[in-house]
């Protein structure tokens, strides 16, 4: 009787596999990638391992998404659910629509943007301008350090919407040196 059982979901069985080992391949092809690229652009190894774990749960999700379908979901139950579930999950993105794009915008600013942890930059916002050395890149913001010895986190969607200009640490670090010698020298000797 087992027998039987295994042969009747014999290709199932087999594609289930298949998806399984392909996925966790993809996925050890896509961590080496971007380890490899971190390394190239000198990242620090937590904002990698960030980014590992928003692979491994895409991974995961394909992994279901795949399981779902090959063991055979009715599509019209599938249908019924996949729209209420994405209703549900539509209606909370939209809710917290900044959420979901501080995430993204993370995930851009690893890959593509010239600032990094131990940089001074400014931000060039009307409302609130912002300048401090980023000590951190977190998934949802970034957390600056000024000169007031103030911590400020700032969302990550709002530094890819402003200008930011970039002073790297080296260099403010020696403007701030030669500023604090200028005002010794300034001040009067008794």
């Amino acid at each position: 009787m087992i027998y039987l059982d295994l042969k009747e979901y014999s290709l199932q069985l087999i594609e289930s596999a298949i998806l399984i080992v392909g996925l966790f391949f993809l996925r050890f092809i896509l961590k080496r990638t971007v380890r490899n690229f971190a390394k190239k652009i000198e990242r620090l190894e937590h904002r990698t391992g960030l980014i590992m774990k928003h692979v491994d749960f895409a991974v995961f999700f394909l992994i279901v998404l795949g399981l779902i379908l090959i063991w055979g979901v009715d599509f019209r139950n599938l249908g019924l659910v996949m729209s209420s579930v994405f209703a549900v999950i539509g209606i909370a993105f939209f809710a917290q629509w900044s959420i979901l794009s501080n995430v993204t915008s993370g995930v851009i600013m690893f890959f593509t943007f010239p600032y990094k942890i131990g940089d001074y930059i400014k931000i060039h916002d009307k409302e609130m301008p912002c300048e401090g050395i980023i000590e951190d890149i977190k998934t949802f913001h970034i957390i600056l350090h000024t000169t007031n010895n103030e911590i400020i986190t700032y969302p990550n969607s709002m530094m890819l919407q402003k200008g930011v200009s970039i002073i790297k640490a080296d260099e403010f670090y020696e403007q701030q040196m030669n500023e604090t010698d200028k005002n010794k020298e300034e001040l009067p000797h008794d």
